[in-house]
C-alpha cells in the first residue's frame, strides 16, 4: 500500500493560509476509477481513497505510515515569500498617491 505525505497548499482564491499548517497522509489509488454505464457516475471499489488523514506535523505522519507498514512519499511544500506592502491596503486609498491610479 503506497501513501502520500503533503502540506496543503491554500486555496486560489484566497490569499490566507488557514489549513495550509497541517500534513496530511493520503493513500494513492489501488484500482482505476470505473464509469457507471447507466447514470454516467465514476466510482472505485478502492475505499482507501476516500481516506485523508491529518497530522499536525510530518514526523508524525512519516511514524504513523511506519508503525502502520505503509510506504509513504513525501512531497515538501514550496513556500512563498509573504507579500506585504508598506502602506498596506490603505495605500490605495490614500490622497498623497504619487503614483497614477491604476485601477
Amino acid at each position: 500500500m503506497q501513501a502520500r505525505i503533503y502540506q496543503p497548499a491554500r486555496t486560489a482564491m484566497s490569499s490566507g493560509q488557514a489549513k495550509t499548517h497541517h500534513w496530511v497522509l493520503e493513500y494513492a489509488p489501488a484500482a482505476p476509477r470505473e464509469l457507471d454505464p447507466l447514470m454516467g457516475w465514476t466510482g472505485s471499489a478502492d475505499t482507501q481513497a476516500q481516506i485523508k488523514l491529518t497530522f499536525a506535523t510530518k514526523e508524525a505522519a512519516l511514524a504513523y505510515a511506519k508503525e502502520h507498514g505503509i510506504e509513504a512519499i513525501v512531497t515538501e511544500p514550496k513556500k512563498r515569500k509573504a507579500n506585504i506592502r508598506p502602506g498596506g491596503y490603505g495605500d490605495n486609498f490614500a490622497t498623497n498617491r504619487r503614483r497614477a491610479w491604476t485601477h
